[in-house]
């Protein structure tokens, strides 16, 4: 596609210059010249008033396939020192909900090697069946291996949606796979829905710098692929029922992969884990400075809570990048999120929205943080944050 200016009609009026948010526009002798830069997100022809823009689609030949073939709803799981990451059991969570609406089963597929032992406490997770890919070379990942494993479990079984965690592991084989198999893959999404008329997956993500949410459908391929960020969905809830085990086994051998583990060196990591924590004190730039997060850890203190942060907050070095909340550090959802002198901009928002319960502290009554808190309090963090912390010491000390 291609963005093509009418030289006849265009005035030079510099609508669309404005419009741009890249600077991919410019005025060559009074007619508009789109720059290489140009991510055809398709503003400018918007607010050309003479219509002298418009957009050049370019012919592109799909294979048809009949989409009716694909059932089922397939969670790939992920895993690190035999240890399966929580996102895949999130993602089991909406994975069940979208199984239902379809009226189709929950297939949990893992690749390992010494989950014998562990299959019949993994079917507690609300699965139908479990496909365990059994290898000893699998103990590790290997992307090519986990792209070829997959995709041919795919054009055997022919699910309709497939579901991966949005970790490095995840980012690595599921755009592999899906070339592999000409599919639809939208990548670290926020929100999974379905159209039940169409079946379509309704997947949601931030695009253009986390400036609007994107919904993104697959209508005519298969299957539809999507990535998902951790905490954006709940733990399962543990149920017992009759759970298929397919154990399939592959004799692969070291020279089978393109690739050799020498040596793996685990690097050192925080305590932090604030994905998972259940109450959480964040900051913004209306903290004001590192000095001014002291009271936002002490408060954070009382409540026995994380702290955490916007991105302004790292990057100004006030707090650690293991602490940043939203589009580009983590997501959480915990039962309580206080948000200190944050104003609320969408590519936060994107990392706290499924908090249980959102409180706000700004001084500013029209700061955007307050469309989605629960309880909003206007005023200066600085006065209002002792006072409260000063109340909850009192009602600790009663209990």
């Amino acid at each position: 596609m291609s963005i093509i200016i009418d030289e006849e009609l265009c005035t030079g009026c510099a609508n669309c210059i404005e419009s741009c948010m890249y600077d991919a526009i410019e005025l060559d002798n009074n007619i508009a010249k789109v720059l290489p830069n140009c991510t055809l997100c398709r503003a400018c022809i918007e607010t050309c008033p003479e219509e002298a823009i418009s957009i050049e689609h370019e012919e592109v030949k799909t294979q048809e396939i009949d989409i009716s073939q694909f059932k089922g709803v397939w969670v790939v799981a992920e895993h690190y020192k035999k240890k399966i990451q929580n996102v895949s059991f999130q993602l089991l969570s909406k994975g069940r909900e979208l199984a239902d609406l379809l009226q189709v089963k929950l297939s949990f597929v893992l690749l390992g090697k010494d989950f014998d032992d562990e299959l019949e406490e993994l079917s507690l997770n609300g699965m139908d069946e479990i496909i365990y890919i059994k290898s000893p070379i699998l103990k590790d990942y290997y992307s090519d291996l986990y792209t070829k494993v997959i995709t041919e479990l795919v054009i055997e079984n022919k699910p309709e949606i497939i579901l991966i965690g949005a970790t490095p592991t995840g980012r690595d084989f599921a755009p592999r796979v899906a070339k592999r198999l000409n599919a639809g893959l939208t990548a670290d999404c926020t929100g999974l829905e379905i159209n039940l008329e169409t079946r379509n997956l309704l997947q949601t993500r931030p695009t253009y710098g986390g400036s609007i949410m994107a919904t993104i459908r697959t209508p005519s391929n298969r299957p539809q692929m999507a990535t998902v960020r951790a905490g954006i969905f709940n733990m399962p809830e543990k149920v017992k029922k009759n759970v298929n085990i397919r154990k399939i086994e592959y004799q692969f051998e070291e020279k089978d992969s393109v690739s050799k583990i020498v040596k793996i060196i685990s690097k050192t990591k925080s305590n932090v884990n604030i994905e998972d924590a259940k109450f959480i004190v964040a900051g913004g730039r209306g903290v004001g400075s590192r000095e001014g997060f002291r009271i936002i850890e002490e408060l954070a203190d009382v409540l026995d809570a994380e702290l955490g942060g916007s991105r302004i907050t790292v990057e100004l070095n006030w707090l650690d990048p293991d602490r940043q909340i939203g589009q580009t550090g983590k997501t959480v959802s915990p039962k309580l999120y206080i948000a200190c002198g944050i104003s609320g901009a969408i590519q936060h928002i994107v990392g706290m929205q499924n908090s249980e319960i959102v409180v706000a502290i700004n001084k500013d009554p029209n700061a955007p943080i307050f469309n989605w808190a629960h309880y909003g309090i206007v005023g200066d963090l600085h006065e209002i944050i002792p006072v409260l912390i000063q109340e909850f010491k009192k009602l600790k000390s009663e209990e």
